[in-house]
């Protein structure tokens, strides 16, 4: 019950933070600069999860998500990603700081789309820990479903380790129906190598609707990492990958 008052007053607080106005930000998402348009969008959560694990320790501090981009007309675009972030094991990290730089597109006259990006995650305050991956995503409708599939190697030390190196498979399905509501869902391998190293399975599974201008999910999370993963088998460990639910409310601008 502790937890879940404590993820309910993180929410409040990001929620009473969304209702702010952005009028200074809608102003900038109407300009161009070199045939490109500016957007971005904030995002409130209970829990802030990433493949598997929270990235605010288990709903302790408030999730926040926000990003600015950059979007050219023939789809190359560059912005940069924020986020609260707390790891017990490093108590020095608060946040994450993402610039990226990408391409989308389809080939040819095709339904077949694509999403390929450098992403640079940085934590401020805290040196030797940043890293960088190489996100190429592959879209289409197979009928009523839509398929991405994901393949994101990293492109030197995951965060920092000596030797560790790390690719995430994943597919993501997704189904829109007539009333709006989208089930989306995620299964994936993390893959990590290394001296001591060990991968996990994750997945997750959702729905999402747009309502009066806010996009709000629900969304499951789970992974296989237990007692004896190599890496996250310590109490502490675990906790960080326990299967929970996790609501969002974002707004883009």
């Amino acid at each position: 019950m502790k937890k879940i008052l404590k993820s309910a007053n993180n929410f409040l607080v990001g929620t009473i933070l969304l209702s702010c106005p952005l009028s200074a930000s809608e102003k900038v998402s109407k300009e161009t600069l070199f045939n490109g348009t500016f957007s971005g969008s904030l995002e409130m959560a209970t829990d802030y999860v990433f493949r598997g694990e929270s990235e605010v320790a288990d709903g302790d501090i408030p999730a926040v998500k926000g990003s600015f981009t950059w979007t050219h007309e023939v789809g190359v675009y560059a912005g940069l990603f924020s986020a609260t972030n707390k790891f017990e094991s490093t108590p020095d990290i608060r946040a994450v700081l993402a610039p990226y730089i990408g391409k989308f597109g389809s080939f040819g006259e095709s339904d077949i789309s694509y999403n390929v990006f450098v992403f640079h995650y940085t934590y401020p305050g805290v040196e030797g820990m940043d890293y960088t991956e190489l996100w190429m995503e592959i879209i289409k409708d197979f009928g009523p479903v839509k398929l991405k599939f994901e393949l994101t190697p990293t492109l030197n030390d995951w965060f920092g380790v000596e030797g560790w190196t790390g690719i995430n498979y994943a597919v993501h399905p997704s189904k829109t129906f007539a009333n709006g509501i989208t089930v989306l869902g995620s299964i994936g391998y993390q893959e990590l190598s290394g001296e001591g190293a060990e991968g996990w399975a994750h997945w997750n599974l959702g729905v999402n609707k747009d309502f009066y201008g806010l996009h709000i999910v629900l969304r499951y999370h789970d992974s296989d990492v237990d007692s004896s993963h190599k890496v996250y088998g310590s109490e502490q460990g675990r906790q960080i990958f326990d299967e929970r639910f996790v609501f969002s409310v974002s707004k883009s601008f």
